[in-house]
């Protein structure tokens, strides 16, 4: 039961700090409001996270360390099995990030939250993003580059960066397509998907 409600704090913290920082930033989010949201007080959140900064990171951790997992596992595959081949590589890239972007357990929250890293100077958490998950890019960039010999490297980081960014538009769906009444969210993550790979591989190809 200890462990149960030693998980069960943390995680009710972190689902709390998540969708604060998603609706009033991470300047704009107080521990207080934090306390109050997730029902536990001060020391709670000193224990489990030590400061502010930190629980900004380990909310980070909590979505990016199963989409990294993800999008490494997918990459090994595509490398393997289709060999030479960007288009594979670029799935393994993009359909884990919009599989967690659907997810229902605060998936729409987390999107909101990375939004407001793109908007906010915070230095803090662009390093720790980049110390933790800095080698997932790396990989990436290394496989488009076996499949792109032509392709300079600042070239190639370029194309990366673009198609982070059309990424993470998509994940946000906010865009022009909606998904059309009477069709699934998963068929619509699936079309997505098939379509911004297509936009990339051409970008990367041209």
């Amino acid at each position: 039961m200890t462990t149960t409600a030693h998980f069960s704090t943390k995680d009710r913290i972190l689902g709390a700090a998540e969708e604060l920082f998603a609706q009033y930033g991470f300047a704009g989010t107080s521990l207080r409001q934090v306390t109050s949201r997730a029902d536990v007080n001060i020391a709670a959140v000193n224990y489990h996270f030590g400061s502010k900064e930190n629980l900004v990171n380990e909310v980070f951790r909590r979505r990016m360390d199963d989409m990294s997992e993800h999008r490494l596992r997918a990459l090994k595959a595509a490398v393997k099995e289709h060999p030479g081949e960007l288009e594979p590589i670029l799935a393994a890239f993009v359909e884990p990030a919009l599989a967690m972007a659907q997810d229902r357990h605060g998936g729409g929250a987390f999107i909101r939250v990375i939004a407001r890293a793109y908007a906010e100077k915070n230095d803090g958490l662009r390093k720790f993003l980049s110390d933790q998950y800095g080698h997932v890019l790396r990989d990436f960039a290394k496989a488009i580059a076996g499949c792109m010999p032509g392709l300079t490297k600042e070239a190639l980081y370029w194309r990366l960066d673009f198609l982070s960014g059309a990424l993470t538009y998509a994940m946000a769906d906010f865009g022009l397509i909606k998904r059309p009444s009477g069709v699934s969210e998963a068929a619509h993550r699936e079309h997505a998907a098939k379509e911004l790979i297509r936009f990339a591989a051409a970008g990367f190809k041209s």
